[in-house]
């Protein structure tokens, strides 16, 4: 499996470029975003790739994040949904568009993609809400313990709110609540802005699963009308 390429861009094309690593040309295709966001031909460049493999041919993706790529592989686990789908998808939204459309339930941002029709937007909503934590948390800054101890007012979280007799329960809170603020972070949120939030939908439902801290807090720092 080629899993990232490095290389001088040879020449460019509607959605592909020839990337020379070494000597040797690879054709990579990529979304209208990535290509838009690449260097000049004759520049030096690095792309995360995948590859797909079908009977009559091999087909390069190219990425300009670990976390893009991983969403391309989500992606086309949907029904429907293959590479060109998927491209398209990445394209309009980006990954961090496709990160917000998926844990808010958005379909119609998704919709807004290019060939994508409403019943596979739902079904990109709905067959990937519970998988979309892992990859939204992805490539994000480490955080550790010292993003959960951000200055929050009192009136949003209080101190020793996990008794110390479910140290169970407090790690399972804890790995939830770093989970959501990598997520959040990875979206562009600042620490204060993401630990406020998990802080705030933590107090309200402290057993809640990843997926839903994170949908809960993005519908918090969402803006208002």
């Amino acid at each position: 499996m080629i899993g990232k390429l490095s290389g001088r861009i040879d020449y460019r094309a509607d959605d592909h470029i020839l990337l020379d690593v070494k000597g040797v040309g690879y054709i990579v295709y990529c979304s209208d975003r990535t290509l838009h966001a690449l260097p000049k031909v004759g520049e030096f460049t690095a792309l995360y790739t995948d590859l797909l493999v079908r009977e009559d041919i091999l087909q390069l993706f190219g990425f300009p994040s670990l976390v893009e790529k991983e969403w391309h592989r989500l992606l086309m686990t949907v029904q429907g949904v293959g590479a060109k789908a998927s491209m398209a998808i990445l394209g309009a939204l980006g990954a961090d568009g496709v990160s917000r459309a998926i844990a808010l339930g958005d379909w119609n941002a998704v919709k807004a993609a290019k060939g994508i029709g409403p019943k596979t937007a739902q079904r990109v909503v709905n067959e990937l809400k519970d998988k979309a934590a892992s990859v939204m948390a992805m490539s994000a800054p480490s955080l550790g313990d010292a993003s959960l101890d951000v200055p929050v007012s009192d009136d949003v979280i209080e101190p020793n709110v996990v008794p110390k007799a479910a140290p169970v329960q407090r790690a399972a809170a804890s790995a939830s609540q770093s989970d959501a603020l990598s997520a959040l972070s990875n979206l562009g949120y600042s620490p204060t802005e993401a630990a406020r939030a998990v802080a705030q939908v933590m107090q309200d439902m402290p057993k809640i699963e990843t997926t839903e801290l994170i949908k809960q807090a993005l519908r918090l720092l969402a803006p208002k009308d």
